[in-house]
């Protein structure tokens, strides 16, 4: 199991190890389930409220699918842990975060410095986001744009 470097809750961290998607569902006491690229977030919802810890891996860098996971799993108010893994890198940071991402172990450290910086690069967006942030045209247009 790769290490958490970041991790941007204060409840306790989930020791229990993550099982596969397919395994998931047969498993009555498992807590932390692990998403693979092609696994499909949606088979997960009607658990959601068993999944402590839910772990999207990223093997490669370019693999976007995590990203999708991750907003389909808030967007249905799963509460828990999300943590990337794998090819995290910190160019990637702030995008993860938006999607609803809130703890990261990536396969390679990455440098803290740069990885506040990264965080903190974005405070305004333009797209919807997990944490609760308003679009600027939203800040622009409160009633929607409709005037």
């Amino acid at each position: 199991m790769v290490e958490t470097q970041l991790r941007f809750r204060t409840d306790e961290p989930v020791a229990d190890p993550a099982v596969t998607v397919d395994s998931f569902g047969d498993q009555t006491n498992a807590a932390a389930v692990r998403i693979e690229p092609g696994d499909d977030a949606r088979d997960l919802l009607p658990h959601l409220g068993r999944i402590k810890l839910v772990e999207v891996n990223f093997p490669v860098f370019g693999d976007g699918r995590g990203y999708s996971a991750a907003r389909i799993l808030r967007e249905a108010g799963y509460a828990g842990e999300l943590r990337a893994v794998g090819d995290v890198l910190v160019d990637q940071l702030a995008y993860m975060r938006r999607c609803g991402f809130d703890s990261f172990a990536p396969q390679h450290e990455l440098n803290a410095g740069d990885a506040e910086a990264a965080l903190a690069r974005y405070g305004d967006v333009y797209q919807p986001t997990t944490d609760g942030r308003v679009p600027i045209w939203a800040k622009r247009h409160p009633d929607g744009g409709n005037n």
